[in-house]
């Protein structure tokens, strides 16, 4: 079975800036892509960023000119680069494998058709100001 392993999380003041990575395990994702989500505290677990394999992005609309997603040549190790943090940013950061189809533009499937195949394990980021 493949394992997605996250590194970056932490804590940072406002304004300040956190890279989150994600590798693959033994598995290549380029198919239907890969991406972060996060779930902060009482709100529900939402999309923060995608990347297909064609390079294709979509980014939630909060995080949109501060955050960037991109991926290793092989497409098994993601990275978001978060920039300009607010408090409103803290949550858990959790990386997501084999996106549910129609998120992205570019997937090019076959991809699942609600869910991500995986998750990672969350990461804490925390944002004060």
């Amino acid at each position: 079975q493949v394992e997605l392993v996250e590194s970056g999380g932490g804590s940072v003041e406002a304004g300040g800036s956190l890279k989150l990575t994600c590798k693959a395990d033994r598995y290549d994702f380029r198919h239907c892509g890969m991406g972060w989500y996060r779930q902060a505290p009482g709100k529900e677990r939402e999309l923060v960023s995608g990347i297909a394999g064609d390079g294709t992005t979509t980014y939630a609309d909060s995080v949109k000119g501060r955050f960037t997603i991109s991926q290793s040549n092989d497409k098994t190790t993601l990275s978001l680069q978060m920039n300009s943090l607010k408090t409103e940013d803290t949550a858990v950061y959790y990386c997501a494998a084999d996106l549910p189809r129609g998120v992205i533009s570019g997937q090019l499937g076959p991809c699942p058709r609600q869910f991500p195949n995986y998750w990672g394990q969350g990461t804490q980021v925390t944002v004060s100001s």
